[in-house]
């Protein structure tokens, strides 16, 4: 049986025996890496071949999942995608036996004198020929690469070294003149400077201060935080206990939804093995700073993403944002001075703290430093997690990282910023992602979330579904937001409907700018933006909807009109054998037609019909 031992990485990658390495994250388990998983262990002893088998984190293209590394003493390392457990036993007798690449199911190789992070390096996925190209892996570093359940791995390539040198070498006040040096913005979406937001902190004195952990990502198609915690926590913990130290707070809390059970279970483990190391808790390090952090899991609604929400949900209270001031630094949870950041911004801090502000400040662009990750997702061929540098175009990530639309299908849109960020169409694909380029096009960074859409797309329907979301989430204490955006999506449901007119679109804009400047917290203030970037880009698409009672995507069902082409017609009456309702009459002679007063439009019959003739 083959036993689990502790990956060893970095410079020390040259396995004394064969190697195998399973992508399990929430993806990788998704697609059956358990099971893959105990499939190399069982087929290893059946063939009676000796190997370490080991588990990692996301490795960050998804939509290749299950991954899986084999790495051979004084051979390269091979990573095989897309495995399913019955392609295990061909893998152990060639490669593990014999020391043969199965070629069928090679993604890529490294050599195993290279770095870790050009193991890939032959995927447009992760090219990573310069600091300024593609990919940039920074935060994300060990995602894919440690065992996240072993902090030995996490020491062996250079955790923890941040925190010894700040407690040993640096007052808290240094330490916060390098961050805000660096030009570190927050990442969870507001974009503030993550230096003045410490110094703010602590300034006040207060007889207990917090530091917390915003990890309530819930954006529709965002796993970045999730994916972070899963692959290397310690990071996060590393990053927080810095923050602490710099604020003077002594209380921790991770404030994570809960469902992302295996997050949080590797939180778990973290934390205990930081503690037994002395990097938490009493006198860390035996220093006279000690913290302690606590797991807060959150019921997740959406709007306890929002700072003061959140803090109102770890006080025990309905999660509902207040009014400001006091700023939370000032007077925060439990009225005490509480800083505030999310997974990816403290993950960024010990990077900064070992190649220091000058360093980091060199990747980005002048007013957006260092770099951002995304979840890619949509219709591209290439999903998953991907880190980039501030600046890099939309053109690079969805054809150069992303692969470009599969099925031959053209760009249409990109989706920034979540549920409340903006719809950006073809003509800024070469456009820079950052804080400032963004919000002057109408999206926003957000946490993250990156959606490309195809030319099948309908964009008044993506309005829709969004706007939907961010209604349904909203906690209903201010009328702009519990009013305003139920007014807004009943008008984008008339229209999707063929029922709108005109002038509904002159109300939505009014109405957005309303909801947007008075409503009370960030959810508010942004739900209107996918409306607003669509009328802004896509108003043909909402007058063909109105005016022609046409939904040039057929997306929207409420406007399917279904008619036969006839020159396209076989005849084969395939369409009329399948038609529940019998609304299709025709022959093995004649063109088959369909009544309209009977069609259901339940779309059967354009999905049967192998000559494009329904239309």
């Amino acid at each position: 049986m083959a036993k689990k031992k502790a990956l060893t990485v970095k410079n020390k990658m040259t396995p004394k025996r064969p190697m195998i390495i399973v992508g399990m994250g929430t993806c990788g388990l998704g697609a059956g890496a358990r099971a893959v998983f105990e499939s190399i262990e069982k087929e290893l002893k059946k063939q009676k071949q000796t190997a370490d088998v080991v588990s990692t984190g996301c490795i960050g293209l998804c939509s290749h999942e299950v991954l899986v590394d084999v790495a051979m003493p004084d051979y390269s390392r091979v990573t095989y995608s897309k495995i399913k457990p019955d392609i295990i036993p061909q893998i152990i007798e060639e490669h593990v036996g014999k020391g043969n690449v199965v070629k069928k199911y090679a993604m890529s190789q490294m050599p195993l004198n290279g770095r870790d992070l050009k193991r890939y390096s032959d995927l447009p996925f992760f090219d990573e020929l310069d600091q300024n190209k593609n990919q940039v892996k920074l935060v994300t570093k060990n995602c894919g690469i440690i065992n996240p359940e072993d902090i030995d791995e996490y020491i062996m390539n250079g955790g923890y070294k941040a925190l010894e040198k700040i407690l040993t070498s640096m007052t808290p006040k240094e330490v916060i003149t390098e961050i805000g040096k660096s030009g570190l913005r927050g990442r969870g979406g507001g974009g503030f400077d993550t230096g003045w937001k410490w110094e703010s902190t602590a300034k006040y004195i207060a007889d207990q201060k917090y530091i917390i952990c915003n990890a309530d990502e819930g954006d529709p198609g965002a796993f970045m935080d999730r994916s972070l915690m899963e692959g290397d926590p310690h990071a996060l913990l590393e990053g927080m206990i810095i923050g602490g130290y710099s604020t003077g707070s002594t209380s921790g809390y991770i404030y994570i939804r809960a469902e992302y059970p295996l997050a949080i279970e590797r939180l778990k483990i973290a934390i205990r093995q930081a503690k037994e190391r002395g990097y938490l808790g009493n006198k860390i390090l035996n220093t006279e700073y000690s913290l302690d952090i606590i797991i807060k899991e959150g019921a997740g609604a959406f709007v306890c993403g929002e700072s003061t929400a959140l803090q109102f949900s770890i006080e025990g209270k309905r999660g509902m944002p207040r009014t400001r001031p006091p700023q939370s630094v000032e007077a925060g949870l439990w009225d005490k001075p509480t800083c505030l950041n999310n997974v990816e911004t403290f993950a960024n801090v010990p990077i900064i703290i070992n190649q220091g502000a000058a360093w980091y400040s060199t990747i980005g662009t002048e007013k957006s430093k260092g770099t951002k990750i995304f979840a890619l997702t949509g219709n591209v061929k290439n999903a998953g997690l991907i880190e980039v540098p501030m600046g890099i175009t939309v053109r690079e990530i969805v054809f150069d990282i992303g692969g470009g639309i599969p099925k031959k299908k053209k760009f249409k849109a990109v989706q920034i910023g979540g549920p409340s960020g903006g719809c950006l169409p073809e003509s800024y694909l070469d456009s820079p992602i950052d804080y400032e380029s963004l919000k002057s096009a109408g999206a926003m960074m957000g946490s993250g979330s990156l959606v490309v859409v195809d030319e099948t797309t309908c964009m008044v329907d993506m309005a829709r579904f969004f706007l939907d979301f961010c209604t349904s989430e909203s906690c209903g204490k201010c009328p702009p937001c519990r009013v305003g955006t139920v007014l807004m999506l009943d008008i984008l449901n008339r229209i999707t409907q063929g029922e709108g007119k005109e002038e509904d679109l002159d109300v939505l804009e009014k109405m957005s700018d309303e909801v947007r400047t008075m409503s009370l917290c960030g959810l508010g203030q942004s739900a209107p933006n996918p409306v607003k970037s669509t009328l802004r880009y896509f108003r043909d698409e909402y007058m063909a909807h109105i005016r022609d009672k046409e939904c040039p995507t057929a997306s929207c069902v409420a406007l399917h009109k279904y008619t036969v082409i006839p020159d396209n017609c076989t005849k084969c009456t395939l369409c009329i054998r399948n038609c529940p309702v019998d609304a299709i009459s025709g022959s093995r002679e004649e063109v088959a037609f369909i009544d309209k007063e009977k069609c259901i439009e339940c779309n059967l019959c354009y999905d049967k019909c192998n000559f494009m003739a329904i239309k």
